[in-house]
């Protein structure tokens, strides 16, 4: 698949680096990987604003939309908009979820998930190391 921002894993890590990005923001955004539940720095944050793409800082989900899913994984009800992210069924555990990447730049944040709150009925379910945060 091909996104507006490509780059090298190189120039991602560096690009991560450079911001000062946790260590295991390149192994979640750019290859997939998964924060242990209950150890990510935005799981009980409870500020205002919006919450971005770790990689590009496209704008993602709105802290009104965050709710506590009882996970340990920051959790939304729906994005910013219907062009912040993109999805695509992820078959490679043992049963079919729904992955949520940025629609802009293709980094990994999590998945969704058809138990959520009103209004929405679901849950996007993101890892915080995939995410920024930009308090209002």
């Amino acid at each position: 698949m091909t996104y507006k921002i490509e780059k090298t894993d190189a120039q991602w890590k560096a690009l991560l680096q450079d911001k000062g990005a946790e260590p295991m923001a390149f192994e979640v955004a750019r290859h997939e990987a998964t924060e242990r539940a209950f150890s990510g720095k935005y799981a009980d944050q409870k500020g205002k604003g919006t919450y971005t793409c770790i990689c590009c800082d496209k704008p993602l989900f709105d802290a009104d939309t965050k709710f506590d899913s009882g996970t340990g994984w920051p959790s939304y009800f729906q994005p910013i908009s219907d062009a912040a992210v993109g999805t695509k069924v992820d078959g490679l555990l043992w049963m079919k979820r729904t992955e949520v990447h940025c629609a802009d730049c293709g980094a990994h944040l999590g998945h969704v998930f058809p138990d959520g709150p009103a209004p929405t009925g679901l849950r996007y379910c993101m890892n915080s190391a995939s995410l920024g945060f930009k308090p209002t």
